[in-house]
């Protein structure tokens, strides 16, 4: 496939490239520092502005797929507002470009605990986290509104660490997958598993899903 990464660089879009090359896939990494991308002689990569719409549909042209795995960082204080920006603009520049795959990369705030109840509502929730979780929810609410596009959400589960790539987990949908009395992990290289996977043979066409050891 030819596959066009936005955030690339980033903790998940960078574990996706790594995937997606090892299997052989053509890749154009849309980042803002093309510096700190491998070398690779199927990666090609292109210095783009995620809040640009028009630069992100000129970038993305003639691919198969995109994934939106970009993030404003944790560090910025606008990062709530920032992530709303930015996938608009993505969404609207993949419209423009006539791409109908799009798999966008979340949080998992959204996931529900219990009937009504979404992680990110609850009293523990950390609150380092929340204005960023909150920008992916409302990026979920604005592509679930979305007519034009094949998409598909991916929520990681609560604990995302590095780690190695088993290429086991088990797929769940819109609930916080547990794994006993605690909130199920996953390396980030498995949830990279799991988005090429997608990428490769779809099975969530308009819907979110999460995985989890």
């Amino acid at each position: 496939m030819k596959i066009a990464l936005i955030g690339a660089t980033g903790f998940v879009g960078s574990a996706v490239l790594s995937e997606a090359l090892q299997r052989g896939h053509q890749v154009t990494a849309i980042v803002r520092h093309p510096e700190k991308l491998p070398q690779h002689t199927s990666l090609a990569a292109v210095k783009g502005d995620a809040y640009d719409a028009a630069a992100i549909a000129k970038a993305v042209a003639g691919h198969d797929a995109v994934v939106h795995a970009f993030n404003p960082g944790w560090g910025e204080a606008r990062i709530r507002e920032l992530f709303i920006e930015g996938t608009r603009a993505i969404f609207a520049g993949v419209k423009q470009a006539g791409i109908k795959r799009l798999l966008v990369v979340g949080g998992a705030g959204s996931l529900y605990v219990a009937p009504n109840l979404q992680l990110i509502d609850t009293p523990d929730f950390p609150a380092e986290y929340k204005e960023g979780a909150e920008g992916a929810r409302q990026a979920l609410n604005l592509i679930r509104e979305e007519q034009g596009l094949d998409w598909t959400f991916i929520s990681p589960p609560a604990l995302l660490e590095p780690g190695e790539r088993s290429g086991r987990f088990r797929i769940g949908g819109d609930q916080l997958l547990m794994s006993g009395e605690h909130p199920a992990r996953i390396s980030v290289a498995d949830l990279a598993v799991a988005i090429v996977d997608e990428l490769e043979q779809p099975r969530h066409i308009g819907q979110r899903f999460t995985v989890g050891y």
